[in-house]
């Protein structure tokens, strides 16, 4: 039977989580809940440098992500608790690591850390990408030294492939080195994402995966 693509998945809801994409409305969740975790992210997203931004700032960068997304550029992610009331913390699925790939990305609100909820997102856009988006390979990519984040591939079935050495850059600006987890369709299906309980829509509210 040939592949049908039915997505891309513009809601998901995991067993704690609602994971959906970006509107411009969220700029106040997004400021507040980058605002409360600067110290706790600083270390690991050197994205953080820019931060504070003002709220018009990120209303122009949640509609460029909201127009990455609808152009299926790159799927980037807001996660939220069950009523959408507070940010949780942010995700997404990025094309930059070759043709039929993704690498998933993540970040939780200092509020919200050790609950295993980078766990359950990264199963969940795991099971989004080889489920709907039909890749042949996802990846995780994390500092060797964030002991933590490395723990959540290797829970999800991922494999270690390297440790690439001054690929990135500190909030300083000094060069770091980026391990890099992997995990092929063929690992996927025998993994404990592929056991992943979750829901996902299309755009017009369409059950895709459940």
């Amino acid at each position: 039977m040939p592949y049908t693509y039915l997505g891309p998945a513009y809601r998901i809801e995991s067993e704690r989580l609602v994971i959906r994409c970006y509107n411009p409305k969220d700029a106040l969740h997004l400021q507040k809940a980058i605002q409360e975790s600067l110290e706790h992210l600083r270390p690991w997203m050197p994205w953080v440098r820019d931060e504070p931004e003002e709220l018009k700032v990120k209303i122009e960068r949640l509609r460029l992500f909201r127009a990455d997304f609808d152009l299926s550029k790159n799927y980037v992610y807001g996660v939220f608790d069950p009523n959408e009331t507070e940010l949780v913390g942010g995700t997404g699925l990025h094309p930059r690591v070759g043709l039929n790939a993704f690498e998933i990305g993540y970040w939780i609100h200092v509020n919200h850390i050790n609950k295993g909820y980078a766990t359950e997102i990264s199963a969940a856009l795991t099971k989004v990408a080889f489920e709907v988006e039909n890749v042949k390979r996802v990846e995780i990519h994390c500092d060797p030294d964030n002991i933590k984040s490395a723990a959540i591939p290797k829970k999800l079935g991922y494999v270690y492939e390297a440790t690439l050495r001054g690929r990135t850059e500190t909030i300083e600006g000094v060069p770091s080195d980026s391990m890099i987890w992997l995990i092929l369709r063929e690992e996927y299906l025998k993994s404990p994402a592929a056991k992943a309980k979750i829901v996902a829509y299309d755009v017009f509210g369409n059950l895709i995966i459940s």
